[in-house]
């Protein structure tokens, strides 16, 4: 199933409902990709609990559309790489399963419903994480089983994907995270070092992954990664603004949770105006690096791009 090609609304593009249409996409996915996989009962629940409660599918969206950006829309490969793509999710599911539990952050609430550990308990919630960790790899090299895509291109996003979110990435920036909240001192650099690998290491892979799954030349790849750096920096500064200026409700979370645990963000460094002055120019970098491509899938990521920041302009 392709992405629509025209979602033009009053001469731009509608980029909540395009990015709608590829969360669809991922969802008919999700829908049934952790059963008749024998896992006991309650933790399939806590499983499925957390991973079918809701989001806006950002990242296996980012893989579906650089695929495409690549291969062509034309090509049905976005539906053969559904499983790939929606791996991505089942992998951030289990960051925020883990990020909730008391010995991180300690959160009530994800997505405007209990957090997994405080619906289920803590042991489950550690095992649902585990275990969506570990059945995303299965969904990526189910790409292989299938004969949907190339094994060498399956291997080497896969381990794009491992680098991503291991001890070098994802898991390293939590830990740096947990050893930053409370420290006096933290400095820009440090900040977006962390932030670079805890939130944009996952959403840069996305990108990158999505060009090697389509046979993507190297140069093809290289903008990839720098357009997912762009915007991993984009995202995670609006994420950090919003925690100021948002509310519980509309943000599906507790607001204002950073500055109770004491974490260094963008405005508390910097100051709103300015963390907005930088979250624009990232999205800026984010646009520049799409300049060689043409079509509805370079038009839609140009536009997430500006809609990242526009969200708390």
């Amino acid at each position: 199933m392709s992405a629509a090609p025209d979602l033009a609304k009053g001469g731009g593009l509608d980029v909540k409902a395009a990015l709608a249409l590829r969360a669809a996409e991922v969802e008919a996915c999700l829908a049934g990709c952790l059963r008749g996989r024998d896992i006991p009962e309650r933790l399939l629940a806590s499983m499925e609990y957390s991973l079918h409660a809701g989001g806006k599918r950002l990242r296996p969206a980012l893989l579906l559309s650089f695929a495409r950006l690549s291969a062509g829309t034309g090509t049905g490969l976005g539906r053969r790489i559904l499983p790939f793509a929606a791996a991505l999710e089942l992998i951030h599911t289990y960051s925020l399963i883990h990020d909730d539990l008391p010995a991180m952050d300690d959160d009530d609430l994800r997505r405007g419903k209990p957090s997994n550990h405080r619906q289920f308990d803590e042991a489950t919630a550690i095992l649902a994480g585990d275990g969506l960790l570990t059945e995303a790899f299965t969904l990526m090299l189910s790409c292989v089983e299938e004969g949907h895509v190339p094994a060498e291109r399956v291997v080497r996003a896969a381990q794009a994907v491992a680098v991503a979110a291991g001890a070098g990435g994802m898991v390293g920036g939590q830990a740096l995270d947990m050893e930053y909240t409370a420290r006096a001192g933290v400095g820009f650099e440090e900040l977006r070092g962390m932030h670079a690998m805890k939130t944009g290491a996952l959403i840069t892979v996305a990108c990158v992954a999505g060009a090697v799954l389509a046979g993507a030349q190297l140069p093809e790849v290289h903008r990839a990664r720098e357009y997912g750096r762009a915007v991993g920096q984009a995202f995670q500064i609006a994420d950090d603004i919003l925690d100021v200026t948002g509310d519980t409700k509309t943000l599906g979370k507790p607001a204002g949770s950073d500055e109770r645990q004491g974490k260094t963000t963008y405005p508390s460094l910097l100051g709103l105006p300015e963390s907005r002055r930088l979250a624009g120019e990232r999205a800026d970098a984010a646009v520049r690096s799409l300049e060689p491509f043409a079509g509805p899938e370079a038009d839609f990521l140009r536009a997430l791009a500006r809609y990242i920041v526009e969200r708390v302009s």
